[in-house]
C-alpha cells in the first residue's frame, strides 16, 4: 500500500514508500548523517537510494545537486513523487539505470559518493523481488559497489557507506587495496549492553593513511529510553551541525 509519511521529524519533509516495498531504516538515516560535505562539494551521488531518503535528508544540509540512482522502476517512481512534493526537482536527479552500465559514463566525476549497501547473501533471498534486490547482494555488493566507486570518484573523493560491522576487516582491506582510504569510522549500538550492530566508513579516493574512531551512536540507554542523540535525529536534528552548504 502507497503511503505518504512524514521523513522522521525532519521539518517540512516528507516521502512516498509502499509497504509492501522495502521501506528506509534507521541505518539509512545514520549514514545521511554521517556524511561531511563542505564547499568544495559540487557532485554527490546516491546508489541504490531507494526512495530517495538519503537525498532528501541532504537536502536539508546542503545546495549541491545530487544525482541519486537505482535500478528498480517502482522506487524511482515513488522517489519522483516524493522529489515533486517536496518541489526538489531543482536539486535531486533521479537516474533509473543500472549502476555498472552508469559509472562507464562518469569517470572521475563525483566528489562524494553514499551507499547503503545490501548487507544478505542471496541464499535468504525474500519472495519479494522489489524487498530482494534491496537487501540481498545480488544486484550489488561490496566488491562492485568499490569497483563503480573507484571509477566515479575524483581524486580526494569520498566514499561513504553503512555495513554490518561483523565484516569491518575484509571490507577495510578490500577498500585499501583499491585506494579508498579509510579516514573515519563510527560504530552504532541498539543500546549500551550490546555490541555494535552496524559500521558507518568514510574512504578517500588516494588518501593518506590514518583513520579517525568516531564516538558511537548509541540508541539506548541502560534504561532502555532513548538517549539524547537518538531523539535529536528522531526529531529532525544531525550528527553534526553546520550551516547549510
Amino acid at each position: 500500500m502507497e503511503v505518504l509519511n512524514d521523513l522522521l521529524g525532519y521539518k517540512n519533509i516528507k516521502i512516498y514508500q509502499n509497504t509492501d516495498y522495502f521501506c528506509f531504516t534507521l541505518d539509512t538515516v545514520l549514514l545521511a548523517n554521517f556524511v561531511k560535505i563542505n564547499v568544495t562539494t559540487r557532485k554527490i551521488l546516491d546508489i541504490g537510494t531507494g526512495t530517495a531518503a538519503i537525498p532528501l535528508i541532504l537536502s536539508l544540509r546542503t545546495k549541491t545537486k545530487i544525482d541519486a540512482i537505482d535500478v528498480q522502476k517502482e522506487l524511482i517512481s515513488l522517489a519522483k513523487k516524493s522529489i515533486n512534493y517536496n518541489k526538489l526537482e531543482h536539486q535531486i536527479n533521479l537516474i533509473e539505470q543500472n549502476v555498472f552500465d552508469y559509472y562507464k559514463l562518469k569517470n572521475n566525476y563525483y566528489d562524494v559518493i553514499i551507499c547503503n549497501p545490501p548487507y544478505y547473501s542471496e541464499k535468504s533471498k525474500n519472495k519479494n523481488n522489489i524487498k530482494s534486490i534491496a537487501r540481498h547482494t545480488g544486484e550489488l555488493d561490496i566488491d562492485g559497489l568499490i569497483k563503480v566507486s573507484k571509477c566515479m570518484l575524483k581524486n580526494k573523493g569520498k566514499l561513504n557507506i553503512v555495513y554490518d560491522n561483523k565484516n569491518l576487516i575484509e571490507i577495510l582491506n578490500k577498500l585499501r587495496k583499491n585506494n579508498l582510504e579509510p579516514k573515519r569510522i563510527k560504530f552504532a549500538h541498539d543500546n549500551y549492553l550490546k555490541n555494535a550492530s552496524m559500521v558507518l566508513i568514510e574512504c578517500v579516493k588516494n588518501g593518506k593513511c590514518g583513520m579517525e574512531v568516531e564516538s558511537p551512536v548509541i540508541l539506548k540507554d541502560e534504561n532502555m529510553n532513548n538517549t539524547k542523540l537518538y531523539n535529536k535525529i528522531l526529531c529532525g536534528g544531525f550528527l553534526y551541525e553546520s550551516k547549510k552548504l
